[in-house]
């Protein structure tokens, strides 16, 4: 098949056009750079700079394109608090203008990469795809409105549309930038250089870890599955881990003692945001195999930041 991944030299972006490449399908990646890193890509993947709203740029990318992954977002919250305007740039006009040439090219299929994060804070355990999303940040919002925005484009024009919603993803190639870095690696790299953590609340809120080979799986199935146009479907691995927890599972992995610093003033977020995966079970016949414990193990192996 011929793809075109937007954001592909991104953490999961890269991930995925590598693995698609790897069993022979031609991909084509288009990214600003504004995170992502060419570098990460196979030789065999067809890289474009550029941003989704340069259409002329777009439309050539597009042509006999079979599918398309929408991939290209901000993605940090605690960023997104401080600068809503760009995540709604980025995140919803970028959809939007996407959609535009979407329709215009005439393309079959849309996988968007949304969030787990647009469900916010839920009285339940486990969150499931039918439960009314409570955003708590300008990311979360922008996420549910690329959501709505991909669904009602496709309807309007016969596009098959379906939105993955991504839980905490982790593995080797994550970016660490000097601000707002994702939580996994920044504990991992503060235990190897004998930093401090801190953690924000109680470190009793709980998360969904996920292993990005497997989120890749995830979105590969999604290009062909059938029975799931307009669907939104949780992408996580259903177990819930605290952040203390965590911070136990990367000591063992380390083999070192953590030092933790406690900031119970600022909070830590939503209490709890684990995903339901029966759905994704049911469509794409969706199980993670990587459990928590290996995937740290894997990316303390794999990841250049890490790798002595």
């Amino acid at each position: 098949m011929r793809f075109l991944i937007t954001g592909g030299a991104g953490f999961i972006g890269a991930a995925l056009a590598n693995n698609l490449v790897s069993h022979g399908h031609s991909v084509r990646v288009l990214d600003d750079l504004s995170a992502g890193d060419a570098g990460r890509l196979d030789p065999a993947v067809n890289f474009t700079r550029g941003d989704v709203e340069d259409k002329p740029k777009v439309w050539r990318l597009l042509n006999k394109i079979d599918c398309v992954y929408h991939l290209a977002a901000r993605v940090s919250v605690p960023e997104s608090v401080l600068y809503p305007r760009e995540y709604n740039k980025t995140n919803v006009s970028g959809t939007v203008a996407l959609m535009e040439a979407l329709r215009d090219a005439g393309i079959k299929r849309v996988v968007l990469a949304s969030s787990g994060a647009v469900y916010g804070e839920q009285r339940v355990g486990a969150v499931y795809e039918g439960l009314l999303p409570h955003p708590a940040s300008p990311y979360a919002a922008s996420k549910l409105a690329a959501e709505s925005y991909v669904r009602t484009i496709g309807e309007l024009w016969n596009i098959e549309t379906v939105s993955l919603r991504i839980f905490n993803c982790y593995g080797p190639g994550q970016s660490l930038p000097p601000t707002h870095p994702p939580v996994i690696p920044q504990f991992m790299r503060q235990i190897l250089e004998d930093g401090s953590l801190v953690i924000y609340g109680s470190g009793a809120q709980t998360r969904d870890y996920i292993y990005v080979d497997d989120v890749v799986e995830a979105l590969v199935t999604a290009a062909t599955a059938d029975g799931i146009n307009r669907e939104v479907i949780n992408i996580g691995t259903g177990v819930s881990t605290t952040i203390n927890q965590l911070i136990s599972c990367l000591e063992g992995v380390t083999r070192k003692k953590a030092k933790v610093v406690v900031s119970p003033s600022i909070s830590g977020g939503v209490s709890n945001l684990v995903a339901n995966t029966n759905k994704a079970q049911e469509l794409l016949d969706f199980k993670p195999k990587i459990t928590l414990d290996k995937g740290l193990a894997l990316l303390k192996e794999r990841d250049p930041h890490f790798v002595s």
